[in-house]
């Protein structure tokens, strides 16, 4: 297995598995501290992308061309959208798109100039791989983080798989997602860097997944503090889903 790239775009994300790394080495550059070491027998990189759909881009290149990784990861969090779809839920994308891309009336609305599709695939055996490893690590987590997610309001999360949207614009009304569930029905949760990295990955063709906790549903609704869900819920989920994947491909 070559390298596997870590990325997330917020520390609280993050930070649960940098412990866990292995002779670690960090190098600089771009601003970015990017960490190189072994995480369950892995050869991987951690990395913060930074927000956004440009910073998430660049630092997905840099990944693949300076640190050759083989496959790359995002985790993080995201606003719900699809109907079912609750706080502390976690989602894997099949399918990304940009919310926010229009170069109409050259090229259609949401779809990305030159390439012909709107929609980017994430990896199918990523995707398969991570959904059963979320489906496994949310059983035996959910006991571990009973306390936080009862104190959070948080019931029996489950895990959904489907499209995520991404944009430059952090969506926190209700008139904006209702109109991003009109236009794009069957849009599971929105985020800022998801299918940015998809084009990256689909430009190198190096397979790539996604994977988001639900952190609020996008609208005038979100109450929950998000430092604390970030880390008592949302890090310590994305490492256990992370690590019981790994867990497996090392000992496939």
């Amino acid at each position: 297995m070559g390298t596997l790239g870590l990325m997330s775009a917020l520390n609280e994300e993050l930070h649960l598995l940098m412990p866990a790394l292995v002779g670690t080495r960090t190098v600089m550059h771009a601003g970015r501290e990017f960490h190189c070491g072994k995480l369950d027998g892995r050869d991987v990189v951690l990395v913060l992308s930074r927000v956004g759909k440009v910073a998430a881009a660049t630092t997905a290149a840099m990944l693949v061309e300076r640190f050759d990784a083989s496959a790359l990861v995002f985790t993080g969090t995201a606003g719900g959208l699809g109907a079912g779809v609750r706080v502390g839920d976690v989602v894997i994308a099949r399918e990304l798109l940009q919310h926010d891309m229009d170069a109409s009336p050259l090229f259609p609305r949401h779809e990305v100039p030159l390439t012909g599709r709107s929609r980017f695939p994430a990896d199918a055996v990523l995707a398969d791989s991570l959904a059963k490893a979320a489906r496994d690590a949310l059983s035996a987590e959910r006991i571990g983080l009973a306390v936080s997610m009862g104190a959070l309001g948080i019931r029996s999360p489950q895990v959904h798989e489907g499209l995520v949207v991404s944009g430059d614009r952090f969506v926190a009304t209700s008139i904006e997602s209702a109109g991003l569930r009109a236009e794009l029905p069957d849009a599971l949760v929105v985020e800022m860097e998801g299918a940015a990295v998809a084009q990256v990955c689909h430009d190198c063709d190096v397979p790539f997944a996604v994977l988001r906790t639900v952190s609020d549903r996008a609208d005038d609704s979100a109450h929950i503090d998000f430092t604390r869900f970030a880390n008592e819920v949302a890090s310590p989920l994305a490492a256990a889903i992370v690590r019981t994947w790994l867990r497996r491909q090392e000992g496939a």
